[in-house]
């Protein structure tokens, strides 16, 4: 692995990973805008720091935002700044995260999930360095770097309206698409003995290493969550295990693979829009009632040694009596029970999770705190 690209974290042999580096090498020097596209948990944000680092702006601070993590009723206002007085509650003057990096760089990641109406003022500070406070009409100037982030289609987005075209072209000048790990399994290994060794020195702890079955296992597996994944499994088998060897019996009890997994509840993720999302959510709620009805049907044929028309017993449930038939579970249960499956499977990590619910990190941010998930 070369040396240099070690240095600022970039791990792996591959050709693409190598083809990522030298692309690196080539734009960090300039002022240009970066957008990094890729799965959850394949590193964008190393990606991002690496090209600060070999930037002439890497004295200055590097500033990363979630912009899908910010509710939007104050997203501008997080990246803008703010008059004193613009709004309810605001009791002073604030700057923006534009304004904390200048002469920096700003690393807006998630930048799928902007608002419509904030595009257009992001697209102002990328085409003139310009931007407006919350409640001010002073135009203010600032000198940042840009990189966006995301792991959605964006012309996709277009497509379906919820990006704007002219932003997306705009940014899309330089495209850095960082690969999942299944297309580069040569550096799956190399990043479990880096992890391995990161998690020893930290904790003190002496590992026997890992069986040519394990690493086996590792190489093979999909990894959904990517590098991120990865680290996690590693991290949890060392320390739980106690540095022991690890076999790929022992492996097994810390990964599962999901992807032929029957009877799964929780909806797949797509690049579905929000509103379609929450419509399945229903659908699928629907369709597992009616599953629950045949059910009903079958054991009463087997019951009573009859075949009972499936008029009548459909008809039941619209008679006068709405008490009659089986209970029929409120959506809002099945909701919360979906984000409660999803937050256990990914140990509490709500990016993750909203990913997997195909919602946003902002709504299920909220979802949490409606269903007080909190406590």
């Amino acid at each position: 692995m070369d040396q240099r690209q070690q240095q600022f974290g970039i791990i792996g042999n591959s050709v693409e990973i190598k083809e990522i580096f030298s692309v690196i090498q080539q734009v960090a020097p300039t002022d240009i805008t970066v957008l990094l596209t890729g799965e959850s948990g394949t590193g964008k944000e190393v990606i991002a720091k690496t090209i600060h680092q070999l930037s002439r702006r890497a004295s200055k601070p590097m500033i990363s935002v979630n912009a899908g993590a910010i509710p939007e009723g104050i997203i501008e206002s997080e990246l803008f700044g703010h008059e004193k007085g613009a709004f309810t509650g605001a009791g002073e003057t604030r700057k923006g995260y534009f304004e904390l990096a200048d002469d920096g760089t700003i690393l807006l990641d998630e930048i799928g999930e902007l608002p419509l109406a904030t595009q257009v003022k992001f697209l102002r500070v990328l085409e003139s360095g310009e931007y407006m406070r919350v409640g001010s009409a002073t135009p203010r100037k600032v000198d940042v770097r840009i990189i966006a982030a995301t792991n959605r289609d964006l012309e996709s987005a277009v497509r379906q309206g919820n990006f704007r075209a002219d932003l997306y072209f705009r940014l899309r000048s330089i495209n850095i698409r960082i690969p999942p790990l299944r297309e580069r399994r040569e550096d799956i290994l190399l990043f479990a003995d880096e992890f391995a060794k990161q998690i020893c020195e930290k904790n003190n702890i002496v590992f026997e290493g890992f069986s040519n079955e394990a690493r086996e296992l590792l190489k093979n597996y999909h990894w959904h969550g990517n590098v991120r994944e990865l680290r996690n499994v590693i991290e949890s088998i060392i320390i739980i295990e106690h540095g022991k060897r690890i076999k790929a019996t022992d492996l097994r009890k810390y990964i599962k693979d999901t992807v032929h997994e029957e009877n799964r509840n929780l909806p797949v993720y797509t690049h579905k829009s929000l509103d379609q999302a929450e419509r399945e959510l229903i659908l699928r709620a629907l369709l597992e009632m009616k599953s629950d009805i045949n059910e009903i049907k079958t054991i009463l044929n087997h019951q009573n040694g009859t075949r009972i028309d499936s008029r009548f017993v459909e008809a039941s449930f619209d008679a006068a009596n709405p008490d009659e038939g089986p209970p029929i579970e409120p959506v809002e249960k099945i909701e919360k029970r979906a984000i409660i499956g999803a937050l256990d499977r990914f140990k509490g990590n709500r990016r993750l999770a909203s990913k997997a619910l195909n919602i946003s990190e902002r709504t299920l941010y909220r979802k949490i705190k409606e269903y007080n998930l909190d406590a």
